[in-house]
């Protein structure tokens, strides 16, 4: 039970990293704190991998899987003690494979932290008043649109009253 609960968050704690790399609208910082706050999450369950592959490190010593045994009656002690240490190695060898993952999705969580917080900071060195400029900007550029058609609309107008009245001379 406590290895399918462990293969669970290592999942979700999988899909949290690849869902944080597919958003870019928040801001480098945000990303950073989220990341962190996953890194502590795998890093809580590589610790429990640690501490259960200990227990069985323990638990496959000889005198100790003889010491589990006592109570059981056999005619065949020995091969109760086999199947008992390779019980107790294919459940080593599992929880290694798990400490793996954990260790890849440590490191690359380490790698998006770190640049995470160079875009952070490259965010917040900045200057503040980059942003206020574009907007600014973009204003300039909307005034000088709506200026421009304004001049082509008098332009227009203003044509279009001259050609009449040469017209009626003319016509006159």
């Amino acid at each position: 039970m406590k290895l399918k609960s462990i293969l669970a968050i290592l999942v979700v704690g999988l899909l949290f990293s690849v869902h944080v790399y597919a958003q870019e609208t928040e801001s480098a910082a945000e990303s950073a704190e989220k990341l962190k706050l996953q890194l502590l999450d795998v890093q809580a369950v590589e610790a429990d991998l640690r501490a259960r592959l200990q227990e069985l490190d323990e638990s496959i010593k000889p005198e100790n899987i003889e010491r589990s045994l006592a109570g059981v009656g056999s005619t065949r002690p020995e091969e109760l003690r086999e199947q008992r240490r390779r019980q107790l190695s294919i459940q080593r060898d599992g929880v290694l494979a798990q400490l793996r993952t954990i260790e890849t999705s440590r490191t690359r969580l380490e790698t998006a932290i770190a640049n995470a917080d160079v875009r952070a900071y490259h965010e917040s060195a900045r200057p503040a008043t980059n942003q206020s400029l574009r907007a600014t900007g973009s204003r300039y550029q909307w005034m000088m649109f709506g200026g421009g058609s304004l001049a082509l609309l008098a332009l227009g107008g203003g044509g279009a009253f001259f050609y009449r009245r040469t017209r009626r001379k003319m016509i006159s």
